[in-house]
């Protein structure tokens, strides 16, 4: 796994560190050693002297050790002995205290550098919290760095500003598409009403009538799936517990004559499946998968639904490969052209369940079935 920028950071501080600290450490050593090497002409000043004793003002030094041991030999050459042993025993011994100063000193650059590194990413990290935290009821997140105007403040504040942007967007798209849905409804329901009444009392367009009926009831459908993709990706304003196995188990029986009508055999193992979130919502969440394994099936085919850890409902049909599955969720797209032009569907069967999945923290997947139909899976938190 590649390390974090943090550690990578931390890294870099200390390697620099370690680097710098070594080269001083060498430089010291040559320095020293230098100093420690004296010419022959200052040997004299290490000469023991007689004339009488010398007042002393704190600890002995070295020279002054080496001057009374070469009063006790009596004799210039222990001044000397003595100042050789402590030059080697200093130049050996010094660059040992120098390596161990700095493996001390790079401890301490790598805490430091930890902290510091994270004191630096820190704005960046407040960002990336608050884009996982987006979703389409939290668009309100926003970072609100506080700090001086600098290179971090101003990606911070970028981001602020791009979220307010499409908070704005977002909310306008999905009012639009909600009041077009709704003003729509009005003259479909008027159309249908006069239709079924023209039917009535003037039986020789009955032909003409029904075929309007029927024009009516797909554009009633796809507003409906608009009001539904509207309302999922608005989010949910409440959550209650709800059994999604009983839910499956009433949409199963609601499709039960129309799986009888194409010849679809459905079957259920349904355990025990409780999530927080709106019941209506959630009962075209089973409903839209489940109506679509029976109507894009064939005659003799199966459809059957199981619950447990999630919601899966799998049916027979036409063979499906792995590059087509993607178009299934987008709207007003499918296997063919004329899937979403018939009276099978408006198009955004699978584009609700999405939406829907998403605003109850869940996700949705498909998969081709072997053999031909459709694997849909519904992962939701409980």
């Amino acid at each position: 796994m590649r390390p974090s920028v943090r550690t990578r950071l931390t890294a870099v501080h200390s390697g620099l560190f370690l680097v710098v600290g070594g080269v001083l450490v060498l430089i010291n050593h040559v320095l020293f050693t230098a100093t420690l090497a004296l010419p022959e002409q200052f040997v004299s000043v290490a000469v023991p002297s007689t004339s009488g004793p010398r007042p002393s003002v704190g600890p002995p030094s070295v020279l002054e050790t080496a001057r009374l041991e070469a009063v006790r030999d009596s004799r210039p050459q222990g001044v000397l002995d003595a100042l050789e042993a402590f030059r080697s025993s200093a130049i050996r011994t010094s660059p040992a205290q120098s390596l161990v100063a700095l493996v001390i000193a790079v401890g301490l650059a790598l805490v430091l550098g930890w902290m510091v590194a994270g004191r630096v990413l820190k704005p960046l990290q407040a960002i990336t919290s608050a884009a996982h935290r987006l979703e389409a009821t939290g668009l309100d997140q926003r970072i609100a760095l506080d700090g001086p105007d600098d290179e971090l403040k101003e990606p911070a504040d970028t981001f602020d500003g791009m979220l307010d942007r499409l908070a704005s967007a977002f909310d306008s798209r999905q009012r639009f598409v909600a009041n077009a849905s709704h003003e729509l409804r009005t003259p479909l329901a008027i159309q249908r009403t006069l239709v079924e009444v023209a039917m009535v009392t003037r039986p020789e367009v009955r032909d003409l009538g029904l075929r309007l009926l029927a024009a009516n009831e797909r554009s009633e459908r796809l507003i409906e799936g608009l009001l539904l993709l509207a309302r999922g990706d608005g989010g949910l304003a409440a959550r209650t517990r709800v059994r999604v196995d009983l839910v499956a188990a009433e949409e199963v029986a609601a499709c039960g004559p129309l799986a009888a009508e194409h010849g679809v055999r459905m079957t259920t193992a349904l355990d025990p499946l409780t999530v927080l979130g709106d019941r209506v919502l959630l009962a075209h969440l089973v409903s839209n998968p489940v109506r679509n394994a029976v109507l894009h099936n064939v005659r003799g085919g199966t459809v059957r639904v199981s619950s447990g850890d999630s919601l899966v409902v799998v049916n027979t049909g036409e063979v499906i490969t792995a590059d087509q599955v993607p178009a299934l969720f987008e709207p007003f797209r499918g296997l063919r052209a004329d899937r979403t032009a018939g009276a099978k569907g408006s198009g955004l069967g699978l584009s609700i369940v999405r939406s829907t999945a998403t605003a109850h923290h869940g996700e949705v997947t498909a998969s081709p079935n072997p053999g031909g139909g459709l694997r849909v899976e519904l992962v939701l938190p409980t």
